[in-house]
């Protein structure tokens, strides 16, 4: 079969890319290029790579070249890398990106009727869609706002989770917004004051959000991320088994341009246990152990995070009232601590009443005290998370309770 000259120049480009090389490796773009090569495939192979190819594009986007676009602008390479660090580039790298942007978008823009000319199939072949997007123009517009969008996977989600010592994405991330939250509107206002001067760049404090069970402090902390999430905001969950990893993680993300809240969830220590003396050194912005662009935000069921035994006030210890002060001292060292205390029944109420306007619960406002007050006793108590609770409970049951 003679090759399609227009395919074969694209195919032989494509092996050029340096800066964009491990786009070539791509689930979607390897079934793509095999397509170019029609020369020694025989009708069945060029079908089943026509139809592979689709099938990988469809289950991410319908148009070919918005979703190589995408690719491009969320590539880690060394030229993004410099660029986010601020680096000068050299002018011979600067025009080798061009030229490669200029490569990638001749592929981008292939119309299905180029392709399904290869192939030897007479029958209706899916098709795909293309766009007019000039690849170097947009890049460059897209690398004045990596503050905002990042680079690499933390350009394509919210939030992450470590594992084998890698930050990797949260799936299904928690999609709560601060308008799906009530109450608790000043201690709100404080930690959002903080994440807004950590996005611009001003000094911002480490939070620590203490209180009882319940009361939204968790939520708090993903929905300022989701809120902010545009404006180049992103949360890394550790656990307190991983907090040993903290250097390594501020490491990692230290040149990025994005901002970083690294969330412990739940904290408390026990006398002597792993990951205090981590904490202690981030919280305390030793050397190696804080990065610019990221703060720790912890909740925990208590304001001293570090549970003091009877055994710890024995022994033989000459400096044991310094270990001790040590240990009482850890939540002093967060520069933002705030309470999110158990509601009243007023405040409570109000949460509940609010919730169940945004929930369009037709119910008499004394008939829905009534029934948030008999909850919060079957609950173990007044709360945010009871009150939630409450109302998704009459919600279901909404035609008996009217």
């Amino acid at each position: 079969m003679v090759r399609n000259k227009k395919l074969q120049e694209i195919d032989l480009s494509l092996n050029s890319l340096v800066v964009f090389r491990k786009l070539l490796t791509h689930e979607v773009i390897l079934p793509l290029r095999a397509l170019l090569d029609t020369e020694t495939m025989d009708p069945l192979i060029q079908l089943r790579k026509y139809t592979e190819f689709l099938s990988r594009l469809f289950v991410r986007s319908t148009n070919l070249t918005e979703y190589i676009f995408s690719l491009v602008c969320e590539d880690d390479n060394f030229y993004v890398r410099a660029k986010a660090r601020g680096d000068e580039i050299d002018e011979i790298l600067e025009a080798s990106v061009v030229n490669e942007l200029a490569i990638i978008e001749r592929l981008a823009r292939l119309r299905p009727q180029e392709l399904q000319k290869e192939v030897s199939y007479y029958g209706v072949l899916p098709e795909w869609r293309t766009a007019d997007i000039h690849f170097p123009e947009a890049y460059q517009e897209r690398m004045q706002e990596l503050h905002k969008y990042g680079y690499g996977q933390f350009s394509r989600s919210s939030m992450f989770v470590v594992r084998e010592e890698h930050c990797v994405p949260v799936r299904y991330p928690d999609q709560t917004r601060l308008s799906d939250l009530f109450g608790y509107e000043r201690e709100r206002a404080e930690i959002t004051a903080n994440t807004r001067a950590l996005l611009a760049g001003k000094p911002a404090q480490n939070v620590l959000l203490y209180g009882d069970a319940g009361t939204g402090k968790s939520s708090t902390v993903k929905a300022l991320v989701n809120e902010f999430y545009g404006e180049g905001l992103r949360l890394i969950q550790i656990t307190k088994e991983q907090l040993p990893l903290l250097p390594d993680i501020m490491d990692e993300i230290h040149d990025n341009p994005l901002k970083f809240i690294l969330f412990i969830d739940d904290l408390t220590f026990a006398s002597g246990e792993g990951g205090f003396g981590s904490l202690k050194a981030t919280l305390e912005g030793s050397v190696s152990a804080r990065a610019e662009n990221a703060v720790i935000y912890a909740t925990s069921n208590r304001r001293h995070i570090v549970q003091e035994r009877f055994s710890d006030r024995e022994g033989d210890d000459i400096h044991r009232n310094d270990t001790l002060e040590e240990m009482g001292s850890l939540s002093a060292r967060f520069g933002l601590r705030v309470n999110f205390a158990r509601p009243d029944k007023k405040a409570y109420l109000a949460i509940v009443q609010e919730l169940a306007d945004a929930a369009n619960l037709n119910i008499a406002p004394e008939k829905l005290a009534l029934e948030a007050e008999q909850f919060a006793l079957r609950a173990g108590g007044r709360s945010p998370r009871a009150a939630k609770q409450c109302v998704e409970q009459l919600s279901a049951a909404e035609p008996d309770i009217c």
